[in-house]
């Protein structure tokens, strides 16, 4: 007689967190079959996929330069990888806990190597602006409760962050905006007409890679300096009657913001196109109150900024084999060393630089010992020294991220993995690698 098959438990994860953008919807509620998820309610089509399509990699836990190891196998040869490099770098750190980043800012102290995040290739040109001009910030619940004029600059919220309308900057009736929508006045300035612009009041289509020009068009505005009609429609292809409305609506905003995303930052101009619009806001709190936030794309980037940060005083590209913390965007930034051929040793968590980067950076780190991390194969884990499979942050690992308004968030896993997490493997390589550093043990 045949035994019927178990049915899997059914559970319900109330207030779970979807760590797939920067947006960091902490109000899913999962309905778990076993190790499946098969309802996801709240959740955006970007966050149903993250978490119906999610399946446990049945590969093994760790692979030796191709082939199936032991965990302590696979951890003392990434250790000794570290130990051994005179140049190692350590990349990635956007799609896991603020945790493990923390670790493994340590271990790049101890290495004495390079740690840089994803960052360096999409807001890092928002992070060197910071750092220049300064930021005047919010929340997002803020936004909610408070703002009546939001605008969006190379930004495309619609495809990009879904929920980002109807839960935190246009839809949602806020304390002060008890209409909501029709409380609320929505710009968008872009190259062309996206998604987003339908749910627009204003639409500025600037010229391709004019950001700058447009910027300051609006802060000379801003402090009533009289220019040349013809010259600024020339440079920003837009009426300077557009830009002086915009103005004068923007003064007369009761709370303003304004996000902005790569369309701005990785555009001609890149951290001066950033710093023009930090500027931009802080010459409009001299007329109203304004803000300006980045719409940040991986789940936990802004964690990566901030851990990296308050360890070592810098978002991004920390250089830290001379003992003390060195920033330098260009010459300490993953893609850069790779493709100038310095590294001779890294360690990748949670990214794919071999599908994404250029063609000599993926050549380098195809030739040099490198340790991966991540929860699938990737073109990086295939190539890589030593491959872990780890468990998923959110959906199998507890643990903090933080919103793109820099807003930590707690996450309620749905399952167990039966991988291992990321903090788990780091936290045993520091440990190896701080024994390495140390020496054999003397029997006296």
């Amino acid at each position: 007689m045949s035994i019927p098959e178990a049915t899997p438990e059914t559970k319900v994860v109330k207030d779970a967190t979807c760590t797939f953008c920067g947006c960091v919807c902490d109000d899913i509620d999962l309905t778990v079959e076993g190790t499946h998820i098969v309802d996801a309610k709240r959740a955006c089509v970007l966050g149903n996929s993250w978490f119906l399509n999610h399946e446990v990699d049945d590969r093994p836990s760790c692979h030796v330069d191709g082939q199936p190891a032991d965990l302590e196998v696979g951890i003392e040869r990434a250790a000794r990888i570290l130990v051994d490099a005179n140049y190692p770098l350590i990349y990635g750190l956007s799609d896991t806990t603020s945790e493990s980043q923390r670790v493994v800012v340590g271990i790049a102290d101890w290495i004495g190597g390079i740690v840089d995040t994803t960052t360096s290739v999409c807001h890092g040109p928002s992070g060197m602006a910071f750092q220049g001009v300064g930021e005047v910030t919010c929340s997002l619940g803020e936004v909610r409760n408070r703002a009546d004029m939001v605008m969006f600059w190379g930004s495309n919220p619609a495809e990009s962050h879904p929920r980002h309308f109807t839960k935190y900057s246009l839809m949602p009736k806020g304390m002060f905006l008890p209409n909501g929508r029709k409380d609320r006045t929505c710009v968008i300035v872009d190259v062309r007409k996206t998604k987003s612009a339908k749910a627009a009041d204003i639409f500025v289509q600037i010229k391709p890679r004019r950001d700058f020009e447009g910027l300051w068009t609006l802060r000379a505005l801003a402090q009533g300096i009289e220019l040349d009609p013809e010259t600024v429609e020339q440079d920003t292809g837009v009426p300077i009657a557009t830009w002086q409305d915009l103005m004068d609506r923007m003064k007369a905003a009761k709370f303003g913001v304004i996000f902005f995303g790569m369309g701005l930052t990785m555009t001609r101009g890149k951290h001066a196109n950033s710093e023009a619009l930090l500027a931009l806001t802080r010459d409009m709190n001299r007329h109203t109150r304004f803000t300006c936030k980045p719409n940040r794309g991986h789940g936990n980037v802004t964690g990566a900024d901030n851990v990296v940060a308050w360890r070592t005083g810098y978002p991004f590209g920390v250089n830290l084999t001379r003992g003390y913390p060195r920033f330098n965007p260009g010459e300490y930034t993953a893609s850069d060393v790779l493709a100038r051929g310095e590294a001779d040793a890294a360690m990748i968590i949670a990214s794919d630089p071999m599908a994404n980067f250029s063609q000599p950076a993926r050549t380098h780190l195809a030739s040099i010992p490198y340790i991966a991390f991540d929860p699938k194969e990737t073109p990086t884990t295939r190539s890589a020294a030593v491959a872990f499979t780890v468990a998923t942050y959110g959906i199998n690992v507890p643990g903090t991220v933080y919103r793109m308004d820099d807003v930590p968030i707690p996450l309620r896993p749905a399952f167990e993995s039966p991988h291992p997490s990321d903090f788990e493997i780091l936290s045993r390589i520091k440990r190896r690698v701080r024994e390495l550093q140390a020496g054999p043990v003397r029997v006296v």
